[in-house]
C-alpha cells in the first residue's frame, strides 16, 4: 500500500462519492523548498533571471512591443519619476522646457495590480517529481511582476492563507520587484485556506482601483469566494482568477489502493482510485466548470493554468485580460 499525501480537498467517503468538494490526492508531498531548484539558478534574486526570461521570450515571439494594441495609443505626459522607464522620455519636450516628462498610452496611465498569492497548506502539494503549486503560483507571479514592471504599472503583493499573511504595497521601481521575489523565496505554504475572510482583509489594501489577480488551486468553498470577490466587482476592479492545480488532481496518481491525507486538516482515507477515478475526474471537471461559469456571470475573467507549461498560460491570460478598459 502505497501513502500519498492530499492538498485541502480530502476524501471523505471511500466507497459511497467524492462527498466533500475539498477532495484531493497527491504522492508524498516533499517539503517546501525554495522557488529555484539547485538545478536551475542557485540565489533567489535569480528568479528574477527566470521572469525576465519568460516574460521577453514570449513578447518576442508575439509582439514587436509590450505597448500594441489598442492601449499602444498615446495619452498623456506624466513628470518623470524614479522607476519610470527611460525609453519613454519625450527628448523633444525637454529640450523646451528642460523638465523630463514620459509619455503614457492608452489603459496604461497610473494602473495598479494587486497580485494575491495563495500560500495555505494545500498549495504544498507536488505531485512525483514535481514542484509543488506554491513554487508554480510564485514563478507565476514574478513573471507577472516583471511583465507590469516592464510595461510601467503599479504592483502591489498579498500573499495569504486563511487571511492576509504579508501585504507589500502598490510600487513600480527594480527594488521593489526585488522585494516582492523575496517575499515569495521566504514563504512557506501553512495554514488552512479561508480565500474569502482573506479577500475580506485585503479590501482596505487595494485603496487605488486597478485589477486583482488571484493566484489560487481555488479548493475551496466557491459561493463564499464570491461573496467576498463582489466586495472587489463593486468597486469596479477588473479581476483575473489563475487556477494552478496538479495534474494528480486532476486525474488522480496513477495508483490502486492509497492512503489519501488532507494537507490542512490531516483527515486521512484509504481508497482504490481505479474504483472511483471516472466520477472523480467528472466531479473535478464539474468544480472548475462551475467556477468559470460562476466568474463570467460577474465579468471576472478564469484561467486553468497547465501545470506543464503555466507561465505561458498566465502571461497569455494576462495580456488579453490587461486589454480591457477598466
Amino acid at each position: 500500500m502505497s501513502e500519498s499525501s492530499a492538498n485541502s480537498w480530502g476524501l471523505s467517503s471511500v466507497t459511497a462519492s467524492l462527498k466533500a468538494r475539498r477532495a484531493a490526492i497527491a504522492a508524498k508531498a516533499p517539503a517546501p523548498t525554495g522557488i529555484l531548484n539547485p538545478d536551475e539558478l542557485e540565489r533567489f534574486e535569480n528568479l528574477l533571471v527566470f521572469a525576465k526570461s519568460a516574460v521577453e521570450g514570449y513578447l518576442a515571439g508575439r509582439h514587436k512591443s509590450p505597448f500594441t494594441g489598442s492601449s499602444a495609443e498615446f495619452a498623456d505626459y506624466k513628470e518623470y519619476a524614479p522607476g519610470d522607464p527611460l525609453t519613454r522620455l519625450d527628448w523633444r519636450v525637454y529640450g523646451r522646457t528642460r523638465k523630463l516628462f514620459v509619455r503614457q498610452y492608452e489603459d496604461e496611465t497610473d494602473m495598479t495590480v494587486y497580485l494575491l498569492v495563495d500560500a495555505s497548506a494545500s498549495m504544498r502539494y507536488a505531485g512525483t517529481k514535481k514542484q509543488s503549486k506554491f513554487l508554480l503560483a510564485s514563478r507565476i507571479a514574478a513573471a507577472l511582476a516583471y511583465l507590469m514592471h516592464k510595461q510601467a504599472d503599479k504592483s502591489a503583493l498579498i500573499l495569504f492563507a486563511d487571511k492576509v499573511k504579508t501585504f507589500l504595497a502598490a510600487g513600480a521601481t527594480r527594488r521593489h520587484l526585488h522585494k516582492m521575489v523575496q517575499e515569495l523565496e521566504k514563504t512557506t505554504p501553512s495554514d488552512r485556506t479561508g480565500i474569502a475572510g482573506a479577500l475580506t482583509e485585503a479590501v482596505p489594501l487595494c485603496k487605488k482601483r486597478g485589477r486583482l489577480v488571484l493566484i489560487s488551486d481555488f479548493l475551496d468553498d466557491r459561493t463564499a469566494l464570491f461573496d467576498a470577490l463582489s466586495q472587489f466587482v463593486h468597486k469596479r476592479f477588473d479581476i483575473l482568477l489563475l487556477q494552478v492545480l496538479d495534474a494528480d488532481e486532476l486525474n488522480l496518481p496513477a495508483r490502486s489502493v492509497a492512503k489519501f491525507v488532507d494537507a490542512e486538516t490531516r483527515e486521512t482515507v484509504e481508497v482504490d482510485a481505479d474504483e472511483i477515478r471516472a466520477a472523480y475526474q467528472r466531479r473535478m471537471r464539474d468544480e472548475i466548470n462551475a467556477l468559470a461559469r460562476e466568474a463570467d456571470l460577474l465579468q471576472i475573467q478564469h484561467r486553468l493554468c497547465d501545470t506543464a507549461n503555466p507561465y505561458i498560460d498566465a502571461i497569455e491570460a494576462y495580456m488579453g485580460f490587461r486589454g480591457k478598459q477598466p
